[in-house]
């Protein structure tokens, strides 16, 4: 049952990729309470195919969360989740991808076009691009190589020395509105150098979350991560993020695990989180539950 307090909780929400859509899909009943600020460097799939042929932000990640928060199926869902098969060019793209793409290319601000989504499908959590200007993840190694491209920053032998977005672009201006004005923001769970952090790395973004008076949480991952990531301990991931944010500090760590190692300033909460059918991945109503223990305290 929500309380006064709840329901007047504004949660920011920041990732992409299927974790993003976990969190925002467990938090449906806070309707437009929840904003979702999401990643849009994929340059991987369908999304990677069709930036490469016609530019723009990547939208798959969007079109995931919109999806994991539909409540009431229907035809317009059906059609914005279909996906082609065969053996010509349409195979493996998504037809969500493809009509966001065709409100891009008819000059519909990239906001304006998921809202007209949102709408259709009646998803009340807003969704906002961390920037509407089309960029891309780049990664410097500790032997001066440049890495371009999310897939081959996901494809490193090791932890590169730094990120940066290529070119720096802007952050939506209303992204940084919702983070000045959230009481909780939410950072994961998902891929942490190609979901979490690209959204970090815009400028706007940084000075919002050094100056916001929200509760900061850390939600981490059940399973470890392939690729780089993996290897980085979650130590090392929030002096990242918190880099990231000028040195804002991380408040709490929402994790089914204790953490010995981490400094005593963290708040940890240690809850069961995993799915009862697939381990590696958060229940929807365990991760609620979490969320909701972190707003009644806040």
């Amino acid at each position: 049952m929500f309380t006064k307090s709840t329901e007047t909780t504004r949660i920011v929400a920041i990732g992409g990729g299927h974790g993003l859509g976990r969190v925002l899909s467990s938090l449906a009943d806070y309707g437009s309470q929840v904003t979702g600020i999401v990643t849009t460097t994929d340059n991987g799939g369908s999304t990677g195919r069709i930036r490469a042929c016609q530019g723009g932000i990547a939208w798959g990640d969007m079109r995931n969360c919109i999806n994991q928060l539909i409540t009431e199926p229907s035809i317009g869902s059906m059609i914005f989740e279909y996906r082609f098969r065969g053996t010509g060019e349409l195979n493996g793209h998504n037809l969500g991808n493809l009509m966001l793409t065709a409100l891009d290319n008819l000059c519909i601000r990239p906001l304006d076009a998921i809202n007209l989504i949102r709408d259709m499908l009646q998803v009340k959590p807003y969704i906002i691009p961390m920037s509407e200007h089309p960029s891309d993840l780049a990664a410097i190694t500790y032997d001066g190589q440049i890495i371009n491209g999310e897939t081959s920053v996901d494809e490193l032998a090791e932890i590169p020395k730094r990120l940066y977005l290529e070119p720096a672009v802007p952050a939506t201006k209303e992204a940084v509105n919702a983070i000045l004005e959230a009481d909780i923001i939410l950072l994961g769970p998902g891929s942490f150098l190609t979901s979490i952090m690209p959204v970090l790395l815009l400028r706007d973004i940084e000075q919002a979350l050094k100056v916001s008076t929200a509760k900061i949480a850390f939600i981490t991952n059940i399973d470890k991560e392939k690729g780089p990531a993996g290897e980085m301990s979650l130590k090392t991931m929030l002096h990242w993020c918190e880099r990231a944010m000028a040195g804002r500090t991380i408040d709490t760590i929402i994790t089914d695990v204790h953490q010995p190692l981490l400094a005593p300033k963290y708040q940890q909460m240690v809850l069961d989180l995993a799915s009862n059918n697939h381990e590696w991945r958060h229940d929807r109503n365990k991760l609620k539950h979490a969320i909701d223990e972190l707003v009644a305290s806040r």
